[in-house]
């Protein structure tokens, strides 16, 4: 029994990927104000997902590690953190095939047993990281950045006209970038876009619009995933961003555009961190209220990023 879930206000989260899996494997599933699942015993089949959930992929992965026969995950989500998962439920004694791809093969039940795991980097935190050192205008090297995953978010930042360099597993941003965005063949006005993984993440696209006001040119944004995700930027033109919010999925943003310190809310993890880009590269001071937001998915971020030269004060709550 589980209660609705939270989380992040950035349009609907539906939890129904996650109950069609479950069923197909054979547990029976309620919902109303609680969630129930119900199973004598769960069988493998051959489940196809009808979105690529993160989430869902990882329920039903660890629900068929328990199931008697052999399942088949079709669109499953293969982020780095879905492969993480499967590998450190490998090292406990399952038996997953196709790790890193759109299909898993999953044979059980498994014996699961102790095992140690070091979890991989996180590939959003890395490229918030890129996006600091670009607005900031800093060098940056990121250690144990987790390179064989970035080549997306890379990609779309050189887009941005901000390039990198891979040191063996590091990640370094030089001081000095271009800043320029990259026009599309024929002068026309470039878009980003996130995908599915392996494509340009939709966590980083919040990121990526600060980035693009400290760059010349104009770009296109397409948030495909969300339809609320979009609506921070009011408070990013407040600061002096010339963004056009087409559509609830779509800015054009202008750049560069001089910031200035505001006060300014934090609506969610990616947004909260993309306002403190913002800060950070503005004149003057500003003040994030909700902060706590940030912190669900940047650990001690205001100690790391003072050990790095910012000037950062926490508030305690009233």
């Amino acid at each position: 029994v589980l209660p609705p879930p939270g989380g992040d206000v950035i349009g609907r989260r539906r939890v129904d990927t996650h109950f069609l899996a479950f069923e197909q494997l054979g547990a029976t599933v309620s919902a109303g104000d609680r969630y129930e699942f119900r199973a004598d015993k769960l069988r493998g089949a051959d489940v196809f997902l009808d979105e690529p959930s993160v989430t869902a992929t990882e329920n039903a992965l660890m629900a068929a590690v328990a199931a008697e026969g052999t399942t088949v995950l079709r669109n499953a989500a293969s982020e780095p953190h879905v492969q993480d998962l499967c590998h450190f439920l490998v090292a406990m004694g399952a038996r997953v095939e196709g790790i890193g791809t759109n299909t898993l093969t999953i044979h059980g039940p498994a014996t699961l047993g102790p095992a140690t795991h070091r979890i991989g980097p996180d590939h959003i935190e890395v490229g918030s990281f890129i996006g600091l050192a670009a607005v900031t205008r800093s060098e940056l090297r990121i250690t144990r950045a987790g390179v064989q995953h970035l080549r997306s978010i890379l990609m779309g930042f050189e887009r941005l006209g901000i390039s990198c360099r891979i040191d063996g597993e590091d990640l370094v941003v030089p001081a000095v970038q271009g800043r320029k965005i990259r026009e599309d063949l024929g002068g026309h006005v470039p878009k980003l876009e996130d995908q599915p993984w392996p494509a340009f993440p939709a966590d980083v696209m919040s990121i990526a619009i600060v980035t693009a006001t400290q760059c010349e040119g104009l770009i296109l944004m397409f948030e495909k995933m969300f339809e609320s995700r979009m609506f921070f930027v009011d408070k990013l033109i407040s600061m002096g961003a010339r963004i056009v919010l087409c559509d609830p999925h779509r800015v054009i943003v202008s750049g560069p555009s001089r910031l200035r310190g505001a006060k300014v809310e934090s609506p969610d993890i990616r947004a909260g961190m993309a306002m403190l880009l913002a800060a950070m590269c503005a004149d003057g001071t500003s003040t994030i209220n909700n902060a706590s937001q940030i912190e669900r998915g940047y650990e001690r971020i205001d100690e790391r990023l003072n050990a790095l030269g910012a000037r950062i004060t926490r508030i305690p709550a009233r």
